[in-house]
């Protein structure tokens, strides 16, 4: 697969993603993570692909690892903006603006550590861009889940 279609299904996943957080849903700890299980599935299989082409370095592994530290990083930030709330008896969460530019800015930063690193790991961003998103709303999701816990016993 080359970049450019990495960077369209990122950015397909991404409005999925932007979609789903900033609509009303209820927070139940027994849901099944499917769509972040799907996610790091497809992109464990992208970035093998890719590092399939690029040889491995220390260089790449890394920029892989900050990159996922990075995407870890804004979903913990973007799990604070989550409005978490109870109603009816039941918990309910919903992201807002800031989710939506944190999740926008998070994705910019990807792509452009890849531009900046181009010579050292050239496409390392495009081949790793699922993975990167599957890390973030899964520490998102983490994050989200143990701040609703928390109210659920205090409500």
């Amino acid at each position: 697969m080359n970049s450019s279609v990495n960077v369209v299904a990122g950015l397909a996943v991404l409005a999925l993603l932007l979609w789903r957080q900033t609509r009303k849903r209820s927070v139940r700890e027994e849901r099944r993570p499917v769509v972040l299980v799907v996610l790091l599935v497809l992109g464990i299989l992208q970035l093998s692909t890719y590092l399939k082409v690029v040889p491995t370095s220390a260089s790449v592994i890394a920029l892989l690892a900050a990159t996922l530290l990075l995407g870890a990083g804004f979903g913990a930030v973007r799990a604070w903006s989550v409005r978490i709330w109870r109603e009816d008896g039941q918990l309910w969460r919903q992201g807002n603006w800031l989710t939506a530019a944190l999740w926008l800015a998070g994705f910019g930063v990807h792509i452009g550590l890849d531009a900046l690193f181009d010579g050292a790991a050239p496409g390392l961003g495009a081949g790793s861009i699922l993975l990167y998103l599957a890390v973030s709303l899964g520490v998102q999701r983490l994050f989200v889940q143990s701040r609703a816990t928390r109210l659920g016993r205090f409500a």
